[in-house]
């Protein structure tokens, strides 16, 4: 990240997928992805579904590695490449400084919910009253009833177990979010109280990075949209 004062900086980020069960076939998906996102910016990833979106985000936590390019993550005083780093350090990169919610729940079976949310804010330094209290806080805040916190979230619904998706997301305070589609499966009030808890997120210097379908969210949280079109291949 050469001289730069942002959180996150993508430079000539390629991703091709090799079919090996489809006799070799590679499927383009990006090439040549530049964006940079600010502390206390929200930049949405714009364009159809099949673009390239989600492959984008899923590079920058290193579930993907991308063939070609760098992806500049901050970590406080120090830049760290996720195209270059070894699993370890972005599995560091994680617990400090990358936050992502998926579009779907997945964890331990048997956990009770509280403790998911609680877990990712005592992972990322917080004592465990205070890593309890934010979960508590939190869910409280996502509506998700009281009475379902001692259980494991496996057979809630899906905007509940969208919300304790959230609400893991948002507990540990990273400096920057990756959000894959986060209120695709909200009604209008809980849609609301995601923009709400964003916001604040933003106001608090998180830099977010996100793909939002619905145009209200993303004309209410959204300070820049890069359409991804331009990169696909």
């Amino acid at each position: 990240m050469p001289n730069s004062t942002s959180a996150l900086v993508l430079e000539g980020v390629a991703k091709t997928f090799l079919l090996h069960q489809q006799g070799g076939i590679r499927l383009p998906v990006v090439s040549g992805v530049h964006l940079e996102v600010q502390p206390g910016e929200c930049v949405v990833l714009g364009g159809p579904s099949g673009t390239g979106k989600s492959s984008v985000l899923k590079m920058i936590y290193g579930n993907y590695r991308c063939d070609a390019g760098s992806i500049w993550v901050r970590d406080g005083n120090e830049t760290v490449d996720v195209a270059s780093a070894t699993p370890r350090r972005i599995a560091a990169l994680r617990r400090t400084s990358l936050g992502y919610v998926s579009q779907f729940l997945r964890v331990i079976p048997r956990i009770a919910t509280l403790e998911i949310v609680a877990s990712s804010a005592r992972e990322s330094g917080k004592p465990e009253t205070e890593a309890t209290d934010r979960a508590r806080d939190l869910l409280n805040r996502l509506r998700v009833p009281e009475r379902l916190w001692a259980l494991p979230p496996a057979t809630f619904s899906g905007g509940e177990q969208q919300r304790i998706n959230i609400a893991r997301g948002l507990a540990a305070e990273r400096p920057i979010l990756l959000l894959d589609e986060p209120t695709a499966s909200l009604d209008a009030t809980n849609r609301a109280n995601v923009i709400e808890l964003l916001s604040e997120r933003k106001a608090d210097g998180v830099a977010l990075l996100g793909i939002f379908h619905d145009e209200d969210v993303r004309d209410r949280i959204a300070d820049r949209v890069v359409d991804i079109t331009q990169f696909s291949t």
